[in-house]
């Protein structure tokens, strides 16, 4: 499975928290796109797509919500609740996000700018592909 979850470094005092993201640091890849989703109902699922090439970290900023990785031989499912882990996807996993909470704020750093052609919308096409 071509994911890992990624704690990230908190730096903190009396004032507050603040975690950083630096490319080729803490993100292994050079971040060219950042973008969040929010006001996602619980019932409602998102993601339901692969991409050939493009890898990503994505951070629950606030909330939380459960993901489903499929690399076309196996399912996990993975809880993303802190502001402080990423969830690192690799190329070609197959993502499900579910069970988003009220207020569940995701941002999503991403190795390549938006390109329709590198996404794999239909799971069987994407079993096709790997």
């Amino acid at each position: 499975m071509n994911y890992k979850l990624i704690d990230m470094k908190i730096f903190g005092d009396e004032r507050g928290k603040l975690v950083s993201l630096e490319s080729m640091k803490n993100v292994p890849f050079e971040i060219k796109r950042v973008y969040y989703i929010f006001d996602t109902l619980p019932n409602q699922a998102r993601g339901m797509h692969a991409h050939k090439d493009m890898e990503q970290i994505i951070i629950a900023i606030d909330g939380a919500c459960q993901f489903i990785l499929d690399d076309g031989k196996n399912r996990e499912k993975i809880w993303l609740n802190r502001p402080d882990v990423g969830l690192y996807i690799g190329k070609n996993m197959w993502r499900e996000m579910h069970n988003f909470s009220y207020g569940c704020k995701l941002m999503v750093l991403a190795s390549d700018y938006y390109d329709e052609s590198e996404y794999i919308r239909n799971y069987d096409d994407f079993l096709k592909s790997i």
